[in-house]
C-alpha cells in the first residue's frame, strides 16, 4: 500500500536535512558565475571605498587593512580609555542599527573593540556608505557629548 512506498527523501546523504545548496544552484544556472564574480568584486570596491572615507575622518580609525569586504574602524574623538571607547562606539553601533541606517557588527582587532562593516549586499551603493560614515560622526558625537 502507499505506507509501505518509497519515498524520495530517503534517498538523500542527509535525509533530516533539505536541499539547501539548490536556491544557490538555480541562481548560478541562471546568472552565471561571472556575474556572481562582478557583484563580489563590487562589494570589494565598495569596501575600499569606504576605508578611503574612514581614512579622510579624523574622527574615525581604521582598525585593519581592507583586503576583502570587511572593514574594521572606530569613532575615535581622542582623549578615551580603551573601555570608554568600546562603550561609545557600541552605542553608536545600535543606534545605527534601530535606525536602519547600517546593520554593522563588532569585533576586537589586536585587543582593541572596533566596528566591523561587511559589505555583502548586492544593492549596496556609495550613497550609503557616504551617509553611513556622516551618520557614525554625528551619532559618535552625540553619545560623546552626553558621556
Amino acid at each position: 500500500g502507499i505506507a509501505a512506498a518509497d519515498y524520495l527523501h530517503d534517498y538523500n546523504l542527509q535525509t533530516s536535512r533539505g536541499f539547501r545548496a539548490l536556491k544557490l544552484w538555480m541562481l548560478l544556472k541562471e546568472h552565471g558565475v561571472e556575474k556572481f564574480g562582478r557583484l563580489i568584486d563590487q562589494n570589494i570596491g565598495q569596501a575600499h571605498y569606504l576605508t578611503g572615507l574612514i581614512e579622510a575622518e579624523p574622527l574615525m580609525t581604521l582598525m585593519a587593512p581592507t583586503s576583502v569586504n570587511i572593514v574594521s574602524f572606530r569613532y575615535d574623538p581622542g582623549g578615551m580609555d580603551e573601555s570608554s571607547l568600546k562603550s561609545l562606539n557600541t552605542e553608536m553601533m545600535l543606534r545605527l542599527q534601530e535606525a536602519g541606517i547600517a546593520a554593522l557588527s563588532d569585533t576586537t582587532v589586536h585587543g582593541r573593540h572596533c566596528l566591523r562593516a561587511a559589505i555583502c549586499n548586492h544593492r549596496t551603493r556609495r550613497e550609503d556608505l557616504d551617509l553611513l560614515i556622516a551618520e557614525a560622526k554625528r551619532i559618535g558625537g552625540e553619545v560623546h557629548t552626553k558621556s
